[in-house]
């Protein structure tokens, strides 16, 4: 039995391993593609640069690659990774709490709070900003924010599974109606609206990346250090609360750092599809059902499935970009398709 955990030990590790560098290369293949490409040996000299004695003017890069990379590429990379990850890790979380394999980042209503927090900013024509974040992500996050919390309070602070879910399901419904009288009487912000619920990374900027990693990073590595409560929830209310995990307590937790985590992705990408979904199902069949392994492999799988679907986005059909949830969608569909006939001949 220990050989085997060894054995299984140095697999998962691989695996992360593998994770990592295929994120890598991502991360340079992304930086290198676009309008003005940018060989992958520059790409990888111009990011590494300011930690290194490397200057610019002792290497063949041109400037103007280096501000490419670092004014445009880059912040909009690190922001699709970060947001990918939050995606992924927040999907991982709602599937063990509500131990259903559909179960979303978006099934307590965030995805509708957002889109109608956007529509109804718009609509209203606000102009605010905060911390040099325009209206259109606060309205966002702001209404993902309050559309949870009125689905927590309407399901008596999420203490039971059944009620949070159709409350989650109710609030969705009921925004989107909401969203599409808003849009019907307003029909001069359609195509914005329209546009801004595909999801797209076009308006990444270093401040959304400081605004939004600490959020998603501290969120996802809190719940990968309890993951193991997550592990016992999953067993039922009466397993986890006879070793000594209060589970009412715990899923509010993980419910609320999820919701953050989640609100501050979409805040800043739109609504993405499938990334939450797909990603802890693919994850779950290399790693298992352990949630301590699950959540890393889900946040490195969100990340590089996130960002190579952006970059698809921007340069398929190139200088037209394609909002990048249509690629989740695309990529993702088949791909569940596929999980599913896994699951049903596994049966």
């Amino acid at each position: 039995m220990h050989f085997k955990e060894m054995i299984s030990g140095k697999y998962k590790k691989t695996v992360f391993l593998l994770l990592l560098i295929i994120l890598l290369v991502t991360i340079v293949i992304a930086g290198s593609l676009g309008s003005a490409r940018i060989s992958f040996p520059d790409v990888v000299r111009i990011i590494i640069e300011p930690i290194t004695p490397m200057s610019i003017e002792n290497s063949n890069i041109k400037e103007t690659s280096r501000i490419i990379i670092w004014k445009i590429r880059l912040p909009r990379i690190i922001l699709t990774v970060i947001a990918g990850m939050g995606l992924g890790v927040s999907g991982a979380v709602f599937q063990g709490i509500f131990r259903n394999p559909m179960a979303n980042p978006y099934i307590l209503g965030i995805s509708s709070g957002a889109a109608f927090g956007v529509t109804l900013g718009m609509t209203m024509g606000l102009q605010i900003t905060f911390l040099g974040i325009g209206a259109i992500p606060i309205s966002a996050f702001i209404g993902a924010i309050s559309a949870s919390v009125i689905v927590y309070l309407i399901s008596g602070g999420g203490r039971d599974i059944l009620p949070l879910l159709l409350s989650g399901i109710a609030m969705g419904f009921l925004l989107s109606a909401l969203m599409s009288l808003l849009m019907y009487f307003n029909r001069s912000q359609l195509e914005n609206i329209v546009y801004w619920t595909m999801g797209s990374f076009n308006a990444a900027s270093w401040q959304k990346v400081i605004i939004t990693a600490p959020v998603i990073l501290s969120g996802s590595f809190f719940i990968i250090i309890f993951a193991r409560d997550l592990n016992l929830m999953v067993l039922g209310e009466d397993s986890a609360n006879s070793l000594g995990i209060s589970v009412k307590k715990s899923r509010l937790i993980f419910l609320l750092v999820s919701t953050f985590i989640t609100a501050s992705a979409v805040a800043v990408s739109g609504v993405i599809g499938f990334v939450g979904l797909i990603v802890p199902h693919a994850m779950r069949i290399i790693t298992g059902p352990d949630h301590r392994t699950l959540i890393p492999y889900s946040m490195f799988g969100g990340a590089i499935l996130l960002l190579t679907s952006d970059t698809l986005a921007r340069t398929i059909i190139a200088p037209t970009e394609i909002p990048v949830g249509i690629v989740t969608s695309l990529l993702g569909a088949p791909f569940f398709l596929f999980l599913l006939n896994r699951m049903r001949n596994t049966k």
